[in-house]
């Protein structure tokens, strides 16, 4: 249990009672990423029924700020750098890295945010309009995402806030991730499976982009993909014709 208390207290604002924390339960946690991101959409699926008087314009708006505020919006920050980083760096890596590490937001950074946030509001209005309930896979197989990257592109830092993870997550993680996945699409049905499957093909190219620009993928650069991978399900729910 202490690793998954350690992917909630990480991954999002959710308050949990005093625990014993280590640092080998940090590194365990990406196993139960997908797991946090279950939890949010159980959240945002009582939510929706909340929300549903107001209409799928405002509903999906007070779903997008309920979102950003149970994460604490950790990945956004990460989509902010990382872009900053990428923009910045010119072909640089060290310099892109350095950008990286400075708390101030650059103009492509906070363009970038507004654009993320604002498509995402747009593709979950839709979905909401359309009736489905696919996009609802969107905070796991973001997370599952996330726990794939660690696991399989090196980390670009020597030292960094998710370094903890480098070496620690291996199949196992996957596999714990893996069933996650698995049960949001086996409760969401054949449209959930393919929203996923689609959100993680959309933000394989950005990945791919930051590996090649630094070297491997940072604790910032795992936060966009989070987001990119979100906003990747929410596009994809909300095509019409997919069921």
């Amino acid at each position: 249990m202490r690793p998954l208390a350690c992917a909630l207290l990480f991954l999002t604002r959710i308050p949990l009672p005093a625990w014993t924390l280590s640092e080998r339960d940090f590194a365990a946690s990406p196993a139960y990423f997908a797991w946090v991101g279950g939890l949010l959409a159980a959240l945002l699926y009582g939510a929706t029924l909340l929300f549903a008087p107001f209409g799928p314009r405002l509903g999906a708006l007070l779903l997008i700020a309920l979102w950003v505020m149970i994460t604490g919006g950790l990945h956004l920050d990460g989509l902010a750098d990382t872009v900053d980083g990428l923009s910045g760096g010119r072909g640089d890596r060290t310099r892109a890295l350095t950008i990286m590490r400075d708390s101030r937001i650059g103009a492509h950074g906070a363009l970038a945010l507004v654009l993320v946030l604002m498509l995402k509001w747009a593709a979950l209005e839709r979905a909401l309009e359309l009736g489905r309930l696919s996009w609802l896979v969107a905070p796991v197989i973001a997370r599952f995402a996330c726990t794939l990257f660690i696991a399989r592109i090196p980390y670009a830092r020597e030292q960094g806030l998710a370094s903890p993870f480098v070496g620690a997550t291996g199949a196992r993680a996957l596999l714990i991730g893996l069933a996650a996945v698995a049960l949001t699409c086996a409760l969401l049905g054949l449209g959930g499976l393919l929203v996923a499957v689609l959100a993680v093909l959309a933000v394989l190219p950005f990945v791919m982009r930051a590996r090649r620009a630094l070297g491997g993928l940072t604790g910032d650069v795992y936060g966009a993909a989070i987001e990119l991978c979100e906003l990747g399900a929410l596009l994809a729910a909300a095509l019409p014709r997919l069921r």
